[in-house]
């Protein structure tokens, strides 16, 4: 299934270009499910037609859906406590009810990485577009499964758990319990739900496309989130140039901000346009501006949104194997794109098998492709929005005779 993950900066017209974006592609026949996470249901405000917690039919071809956080933080949280009730009640704990239960800030954007999983294995749709929080927090969001699956393995490596008729052994040794059956179990269960959303997150399918308005804030805007969209391995199709005025106005302060904006999307055109000579490339399109705010299917057809289109493929971070500069010992290097990169904001950390790779306000730890790993860190540079990372096999870890 085709997945489209709509950001931007705040105020910049996410949920209205998700809309629309949505909308066109039920109208072309697509099978169609938009999710937002906003809780003053902003998208059913746009589409004319209120959204609640389970999907609903907004137009032909088109379910809206607004996961309940309510409903899942309280189910989650009585099932914990289920789970929990030996320990809560030798601590002598009084117990929760669900009627006294309200979600803790972050429970939307959990409950919709829960959507994004259960419609991403759904035979129900072709095509998923997810109205995502503001950049910054959409980027942390998208980052949660992966981070958090690494916290697991590290805190508790399922290699562990088969050393279960050791553990009685091992907890009078140490002196201290070990961890109960249940933990690992959870953990499990945990790493098998995360997991889910990743694989819908790096799907070679999903796409993200960027909304923001023209001008000097929306470029300082887009410049940042195509650096960190990248760094997550995330493809940007299409910038999205929203609420764009017509050149020719009778207003002088229209038409100055009219100028303004044709200069800011010449500067997106010139850095981020499509040409044949630059890998990294998006489709820019304006979005006009109505003169008022978009409300219901007349208006969000006016915006003639771009159409879903096929996905352009996975993210390549390629390794190139070679002689040194000056023809002397191999070397590989690992291309990693980062357009919008800054040369002094970057900052690499080797870390036995993962590399930390740090962009800006960014950072990510990726594990390093199984050839990298028996070599040692020769050096890096950043050109043309690409960072290359030169490797040099270590001779105690190189097979002998390659």
């Amino acid at each position: 299934m085709r997945t489209i993950l709509i950001t931007g900066p705040g105020g910049s017209g996410r949920t209205t270009v998700a809309a629309a974006t949505a909308l066109a592609a039920a109208r072309q026949g697509t099978r169609t499910l938009v999710l937002s996470a906003d809780r003053t249901d902003t998208l059913g405000g746009v589409l004319g037609t209120p959204t609640g917690g389970t999907p609903a039919e907004a137009a032909p071809g088109l379910t809206a859906w607004r996961p309940d956080a309510t409903e899942g933080f309280r189910a989650d949280l009585l099932a914990f406590q289920d789970r929990s009730a030996t320990v809560l009640d030798l601590l002598g704990a009084a117990r929760l009810d669900g009627e006294e239960l309200t979600p803790l800030p972050g429970a939307e954007e959990l409950a919709l990485l829960r959507a994004l999983r259960d419609a991403s294995t759904a035979e129900t749709y072709d095509l998923l577009v997810v109205d995502l929080p503001p950049t910054p927090q959409a980027l942390a969001l998208l980052a949660l499964p992966e981070e958090t699956r690494r916290y697991l393995r590290r805190l508790l490596p399922a290699e562990r758990q088969a050393a279960r008729a050791l553990r009685p052994v091992l907890g009078r040794l140490a002196g201290v319990p070990m961890p109960a059956d249940w933990l690992y179990e959870t953990a499990a269960r945990w790493d098998v739900e995360l997991a889910a959303v990743q694989a819908a997150v790096e799907d070679p399918a999903t796409t993200v496309r960027l909304v923001a308005e023209p001008g000097p804030a929306g470029t300082d805007a887009v410049r940042t989130a195509t650096t960190g969209l990248a760094l997550r391995g995330l493809r940007t199709d299409v910038l999205a140039a929203n609420r764009v005025l017509p050149d020719a106005s009778p207003d002088t302060w229209l038409a100055a901000l009219a100028i303004q904006q044709r200069k800011a999307l010449d500067e997106w055109r010139d850095e981020w346009g499509k040409t044949e000579q630059r890998e990294e490339t998006y489709d820019v399109r304006e979005i006009p501006h109505l003169g008022r705010d978009p409300r219901g299917a007349e208006d969000l057809a006016a915006l003639r949104v771009p159409p879903a289109g096929d996905a352009p493929g996975p993210v390549e971070w390629p390794v190139t194997d070679g002689l040194g500069e000056d023809g002397g010992d191999r070397v590989f290097v690992w291309h990693l794109p980062l357009p919008g990169a800054i040369r002094e904001e970057l900052d690499l950390v080797r870390r036995g098998d993962e590399l930390v790779v740090t962009a800006g306000q960014f950072r990510r730890i990726v594990t390093l492709p199984s050839a990298l790993r028996r070599c040692t860190v020769d050096g890096a540079s950043l050109r043309d929005g690409k960072l290359r990372v030169r490797f040099t096999p270590d001779p105690e870890l190189w097979p002998r005779g390659r």
